[in-house]
Formats: structure tokens, sequence, C-alpha cells
């Protein structure tokens, strides 16, 4: 498994600077849903190497996390508001 250090350079990644065909392609990870929540977590980063970075087809993909007690589904309805 990965320790603090290694998931903290991991995310320390720069989207620019990384060759794209070094990234995993999201398409490319199987989600094993018999499998218990933990166990596949472990599986998914198992699988795509890098959790805070890596491609959906030709685009490189980088995921940051903010400190908040908002979901992705009230930020996202918030956004949609806008328009």
């Amino acid at each position: 498994m990965f320790t603090p250090k290694k998931l903290e350079d991991l995310k320390k990644m720069d989207p620019l600077t990384v060759k794209i065909d070094d990234l995993i392609d999201i398409n490319d990870v199987e989600i094993q849903t018999e499998l218990p929540r933990e166990e596949r977590i472990a599986d998914f980063i198992r699988q795509i190497k890098n959790p805070y970075l890596f491609k959906c087809g030709n685009v490189v993909v980088k995921i940051e996390f903010s400190d908040t007690v908002t979901t992705l589904t009230e930020q996202m309805k918030q956004y949609m508001r806008m328009f």
C-alpha cells in the first residue's frame, strides 16, 4: 500500500509535465463491485497507480480535494444554478 510520503509525492505530480503514456487510463480500470468497500478502494488504487493523476482517453485528469463538508453533488448543483 502507499505510505503517506508516497501519496504526497503522487499528489504533487504536475499534469503539465507528466508523460501521458505513463498514466493509467481510467477506462481500463475495472471496479470489482462484489468486493467489500475497503477492498474495492484498495483494488482501484492498485489499478490506477496514482489516484490523483490519471488519464481519460487523451485527457490528463488531476484530482484535488478541498477540506469542506460540501459534497460534489451539492457543488455541482450550485454550479448549475449559476447558468
